[in-house]
């Protein structure tokens, strides 16, 4: 039985690698389908190639990548010997190729630790096969409708996916009624993270996905609301309330369109911190990536350091040069994220100009409706010279957008990415997606 199963690792893990390498001599991304193949001839591999492994798994709606960055970078600079799956690729398939590319090919992983990256519906079967000592749970927003359904889903995905690691400390948002629920009538370890104060001094207008209590489906009280319908929330009726946190934010001392400075207090020490991006959102994926240091055993004066320093995911208010042009990246998957990026932008005092490109591709979903719940009114004192937007779906972000905005601003439509990228090359100016 022992040699029939290490014979089904070897041939899978050998498939894998084939399969990866063969895809990258073909020009293609080789971070899926490898995976595929792998689960197709041994189901259960990923629980003998994680064998002995400490596994940090970060999952939630919306930072998980930045978060994981984050985390990466404190391992890095505490000398730990891990690996993460830093492509993106974050589907079970995927875990699943990054593991077969760090282990040998009897199954044994190389490294101590593994930062995981995980997509909140595939948790609940990658919580199945990885020996998860530490669960980072960001936030639950609604998101990809026509995969994720109703945002229950997403909450009950994540907590069936709990009751597979029992001994797990998890690392949860207190601010996040939805996420904070997670602790309930489970045996692990919690540790609480959050903001104490209102981050900005003028939100955007957000309708809140989580507006009743999810016991008794009153309506939620807040002392504070820091954005969605994330901040010091109560429930009149039930008594259901925010938690306090042992990882908090207690200041917001600046929150700039490149970084912000904050006040962190980790189990009752404050640090002055520097968050290298910027944004609120940022500033929470802070906060949860110190809890998880701080669980990993990680100093707090490292762990600090990180924050400064790591380099931010694809997309992640990436920087570049495009041409003579400097352009930032700013992915966006959902209202509460778009929100966030809106409300940074119409507070950003500087010269530039916008380009919205919206994907309806079946992998980050295909119902685009959610554009409407966006506060692009929030854009309409912005003088913007000129704004421009292409797709794969044009005429619905061009509708949206001339609704949400003011008379005066230039529209340039173009049909494709490459065209705005051509232009961007023409001309000098800074891009924001």
């Amino acid at each position: 039985e022992y040699t029939h199963m290490k014979l089904r690792a070897f041939c899978s893990i050998v498939a894998c690698r084939l399969c990866r390498k063969l895809l990258r001599l073909l020009g293609r991304g080789g971070t899926d389908f490898p995976g595929r193949v792998a689960l197709k001839l041994y189901p259960s591999l990923l629980a003998v190639m994680a064998r002995g492994v400490t596994v940090i798994l970060v999952t939630g709606t919306n930072g998980k990548t930045t978060t994981s960055r984050m985390i990466e970078q404190a391992f890095s600079d505490a000398g730990f010997r891990y690996f993460s799956n830093k492509s993106g690729a974050n589907l079970l398939t995927g875990i699943i190729a990054v593991f077969a590319q760090y282990c040998s090919l009897s199954g044994k992983c190389r490294y101590t630790h593994a930062l995981i990256e995980c997509d909140e519906a595939a948790f609940r079967k990658a919580s199945e096969f990885l020996p998860v000592e530490c669960l980072v749970v960001n936030n639950i927003f609604r998101d990809q409708l026509d995969r994720y359904g109703e945002i229950t889903h997403t909450l009950n995905a994540i907590r069936e996916g709990i009751t597979h690691i029992p001994d797990a400390v998890l690392c949860l948002n207190a601010d996040c009624s939805l996420t904070a629920s997670l602790a309930e009538k489970i045996p692990n370890r919690v540790v609480w993270f959050g903001v104490n104060v209102p981050i900005y001094t003028h939100a955007a207008h957000e309708l809140s996905d989580a507006p009743y209590c999810i016991h008794c489906k009153t309506e939620y009280q807040y002392d504070y609301v820091t954005y969605g319908h994330l901040g010091g929330f109560h429930c009149p009726n039930c008594g259901y309330g925010r938690k306090t946190p042992s990882i908090a934010v207690t200041q917001i001392l600046t929150a700039g369109a490149d970084a912000s400075d904050i006040v962190l207090d980790i189990c009752g020490r404050e640090y002055d911190v520097h968050v290298n991006l910027p944004g609120g959102y940022n500033i929470y994926n802070a906060a949860a990536a110190a809890a998880a240091a701080h669980v990993a055993g990680i100093d707090d004066e490292t762990a600090v350091s990180a924050l400064g320093q790591f380099e931010c995911g694809f997309g992640r208010a990436e920087q570049f040069t495009l041409g003579k042009a400097q352009a930032r990246m700013m992915l966006v998957k959902n209202p509460a994220g778009f929100n966030q990026v809106i409300n940074l932008i119409a507070h950003d005092e500087g010269s530039y100009k916008l380009a919205f490109l919206l994907n309806d591709r079946f992998a980050d979903g295909t119902d685009i409706s959610w554009i409407w719940d966006v506060d692009f009114e929030a854009l309409a004192e912005q003088q913007l010279a000129e704004l421009e937007q292409t797709q794969l779906g044009q005429a619905e972000v061009l509708e949206r957008v001339l609704t949400g905005t003011v008379d005066g601003n230039v529209f340039l439509l173009r049909g494709h990415y490459l065209v705005l990228e051509d232009a961007a090359l023409e001309r000098q100016f800074e891009v924001n997606q």
